[in-house]
C-alpha cells in the first residue's frame, strides 16, 4: 500500500512538473542607492544595473521568481540639495550583488495560452541576500580603505507591468525597492576591528540603507504549456 501511495505521489509530481511553463531572461536598467551619503532621491536611476530573472509560472495569477542582480554604485556628497552633506564631501564606489527569491503576483489573469497580447500589472515580494565591499572613509581625505566583503539580508518589493509580445517572449517594465539589513553599503558604519580606527561612523545610524532598480525585463519562455484547468 505504501509503495502504491509513493508511486502515485511521484507520478502526480512528474506530470505536474512537465506541465509547467518557465521563463528565463534578463534585466536591463539602472539603479540608485539611498543612505547616509549623497542625495536622498528615492528613485534616481544613475548607475547601470544588470541581472538574470527566472520564473516558474504556477497559475495565471502567480509565479515563483528568482533574481540575480548586480550594480556598481558611485555616489558623492557633491549635491546642492543637502548643504551639510555637500560640505562634508565624502564619496564612494561599491559593487552590489543580490540574489533573491519570492512570489510574483499578477493583478489580472496572464494566461500564456492566449494568442492575444495582454498587459498585466504585477507585484513581487521576496527575500534574499546582498553582497558588497566593506570599506571606511579615511578621515580628512577623499580616500576610502577597503577591508573585506560583507553580506546581509535584503527584502525586495517590485511593481511592474508586462506583456506577451509573442508566444515565446515576455517584455516587462518594473521598479523595485530593496530594504537591506545593513547600514554599511556606503561605509558609514564600519565594523570594529583592530586595524580600523575608532569613531569613523557617521550619518543616521538608526536607518538602514536602501537601493532601487528601475528597468526592463525580457524573458523567453520554454517547457510545456501549463494546464490552467479548473476542477
Amino acid at each position: 500500500m505504501k509503495r502504491l501511495w509513493l508511486f502515485t505521489v511521484l507520478l502526480c509530481f512528474s506530470l505536474q512538473t512537465r506541465a509547467q511553463f518557465h521563463e528565463l531572461g534578463a534585466f536591463l536598467g539602472a539603479g540608485n542607492y539611498i543612505g547616509d551619503l549623497g542625495s536622498s532621491y528615492f528613485v534616481f536611476p544613475e548607475n547601470p544595473a544588470f541581472g538574470l530573472v527566472y520564473k516558474w509560472n504556477r497559475t495565471t495569477r502567480y509565479s515563483f521568481r528568482a533574481n540575480a542582480m548586480i550594480m556598481n554604485v558611485k555616489k558623492s556628497d557633491y549635491s546642492p540639495v543637502d548643504v551639510a552633506r555637500f560640505n562634508r564631501r565624502y564619496r564612494f564606489e561599491n559593487q552590489i550583488m543580490e540574489f533573491s527569491v519570492g512570489v510574483e503576483i499578477n493583478y489580472m489573469d496572464f494566461n500564456l495560452h492566449e494568442s492575444e497580447k495582454t498587459l498585466a500589472p504585477y507585484l513581487f515580494l521576496g527575500a534574499g541576500i546582498v553582497r558588497y565591499n566593506l570599506f571606511y572613509h579615511k578621515p580628512n581625505s577623499l580616500e576610502t580603505i577597503e577591508y573585506g566583503k560583507g553580506g546581509d539580508l535584503v527584502i525586495p518589493a517590485i511593481v511592474g507591468i508586462k506583456s506577451n509580445i509573442s508566444p515565446f517572449v515576455i517584455l516587462g517594465l518594473e521598479i523595485g525597492a530593496r530594504y537591506t539589513l545593513s547600514d554599511n553599503l556606503d561605509g558609514s558604519a564600519p565594523e570594529t576591528e583592530a586595524s580600523i580606527p575608532n569613531n569613523l561612523k557617521f550619518g543616521n545610524l538608526q536607518n538602514n540603507d536602501w537601493y532601487v532598480f528601475t528597468g526592463l525585463t525580457i524573458s523567453f519562455t520554454f517547457g510545456d504549456l501549463p494546464c490552467y484547468c479548473k476542477e
